[in-house]
């Protein structure tokens, strides 16, 4: 009922409309809810991921990278943060493209509250989905598992600014396991928002990129 009142979708791996991408997890799950446009998950996609606390460089590198893919007829996925997350899907809606937020709540819960009206926007030419049902709160442990989708659905993942320790590095070793290429923009040396980036280029668990073109040829070459 309450699925049916929001105006949400309700799919299992048997649906037409199902993302197979989700497939390859070793965990998938069991049954999605999505609301706007299921049609996005057909298209190319890179998922754009970060810290909640973004310097203004950060915040403008998700967007222009966001915006260099849409332009590229890809999808952006990402997480509907604060931060870099909604930094990507503003960047792809401005440039008047497809993004997709995969929630850690359920679809009716706007959480963060503040980003309400940035999922309205998004599904009007995305979508907006989630593993759990209506009315479910986001809880810290539900991040980590909604990371995995977000690695799963894209054919590539991009960490813009993370600290050392932080779910984006979660997200970019998710979707490593999926043999899924993974980038990472470089920062300022002493910057603690570029320090999970810089963790991840040093162990050579992602690929430094510094322009749109940089990645497309990356992508392209695996």
């Amino acid at each position: 009922e309450k699925i049916e009142a929001a105006h949400i979708q309700f799919l299992t791996p048997e649906d037409e409309d199902w993302p197979h991408q989700v497939d390859d997890l070793v965990a998938p799950p069991i049954a999605l809810t999505v609301k706007g446009n299921t049609n996005t998950f057909t298209i190319p996609s890179l998922a754009i991921v970060g810290t909640r606390n973004p310097t203004p460089y950060g915040m403008r590198i998700a967007s222009d990278f966001a915006a260099g893919f849409v332009d590229r007829e890809w999808a952006v996925i990402s997480g509907g943060a604060y931060g870099i997350d909604s930094a990507a899907h503003k960047g792809a809606l401005i440039a008047e493209g497809s993004t997709v937020a995969v929630l850690a709540a359920g679809i009716d819960v706007a959480y963060p509250a503040g980003n309400a009206r940035l999922f309205a926007e998004i599904c009007e030419n995305g979508a907006i989905i989630s593993e759990v049902a209506p009315g479910v709160p986001a809880l810290p442990h539900r991040f980590l598992t909604r990371n995995r989708i977000i690695a799963a659905l894209s054919q590539s993942t991009l960490v813009v600014e993370a600290a050392f320790r932080s779910g984006s590095l979660r997200t970019a070793r998710d979707a490593a396991q999926l043999l899924r290429p993974v980038m990472a923009i470089p920062g300022p040396i002493n910057s603690p928002s570029s320090e999970g980036c810089h963790r991840l280029i040093g162990e050579r668990a992602a690929e430094l990129v510094t322009s749109v073109a940089d990645a497309c040829e990356l992508i392209s070459a695996l």
